[in-house]
């Protein structure tokens, strides 16, 4: 795939993945859903849920460290920041023929485009939000975090 062909999709995801209200009891769904299917892979990550910057679920399952700590919270200042998913940001970036860290001009000690933090999108009022994870290469982060939203977000509407 194209840098192209995976800023269209980025762009896409974050079209399609959009909830109608995101409280805390969501937020804790959302992140048990991330753990559940990180401890089915037997993956060793850092999840984190957030809503305007208050953290609302955070867990390490065995394997992750607190350097993914720090991943996690640079990863959720690009999307505070720019409201787009981490991966998004980075690949706007390379698609432009630069690169985030140099041409962001933002401290790299606070902030990754690194896949990884997705936003969490309500309809009619716009980025509220974080879902992320740490501990795999980065397109495996936001992998996870995309399929476990999806998946969310379908049981939501089906309800």
């Amino acid at each position: 795939m194209s840098d192209r062909e995976l800023l269209d999709e980025l762009e896409a995801q974050e079209a399609r993945l959009v909830l109608e209200s995101f409280d805390e009891t969501d937020a804790w769904e959302l992140g048990s859903a991330l753990r559940e299917a990180a401890l089915a892979g037997d993956l060793p990550v850092a999840i984190s849920v957030r809503r305007n910057g208050q953290r609302l679920f955070h867990t390490a399952l065995p394997g992750a460290s607190a350097d993914n700590d720090g991943w996690l919270d640079r990863k959720c200042a690009v999307v505070d920041r720019y409201g787009r998913s981490s991966l998004r940001v980075g690949e706007q970036f390379r698609v432009a023929g630069r690169t985030f860290e140099s041409d962001s001009r933002l401290d790299p000690s606070r902030y990754a485009a690194h896949g990884g933090a997705f936003p969490l999108i309500v309809r009619g009022t716009g980025c509220v939000g974080t879902v992320a994870v740490s501990g795999l290469p980065q397109r495996d982060d936001h992998r996870l975090v995309v399929e476990t939203l999806t998946a969310f977000i379908a049981r939501r509407s089906s309800q």
